[in-house]
């Protein structure tokens, strides 16, 4: 199997930043992909940002310019560096993974517990 446990969210007030970490652990042979979602209360789950192995970062439009993800491989490892926040940042933060556990087998994908975000003065 395979964990990913995240670290960082809270409460912050609008204009401050926060980071978000997550750390995949377990039977990995690679990991094709790493990345963050987010849920708000009564809104669907949403990508806020992710990298694909060897490729570049995505974000969503809503957090270009002020989100920065990064990966390091070697540690199977993602943070989320998110500045200017604002309220309507204010989400459950899932970290995920698309984790194939050994060469013969496929891409499984693998959720974090989730991390509360608030933006609120």
């Amino acid at each position: 199997q395979v964990q990913l446990v995240e670290s960082g969210g809270g409460l912050v007030q609008p204009g401050g930043s926060l980071r978000l970490s997550c750390a995949a652990s377990g039977r990995i042979y690679r990991i094709n992909s790493m990345g963050w979602y987010r849920q708000a209360p009564g809104k669907q789950r949403e990508l806020v940002a992710a990298i694909i192995s060897g490729g570049s970062p995505n974000y969503a439009d809503s957090v270009k310019g002020r989100f920065t993800i990064s990966r390091d491989n070697a540690k199977n490892t993602v943070d989320l560096q998110m500045n200017s926040l604002q309220p309507e940042d204010t989400a459950v933060y899932y970290c995920n993974a698309l984790v194939k556990r050994a060469s013969y087998l496929r891409e499984d994908d693998y959720w974090g517990q989730g991390t509360q975000v608030t933006v609120s003065s």
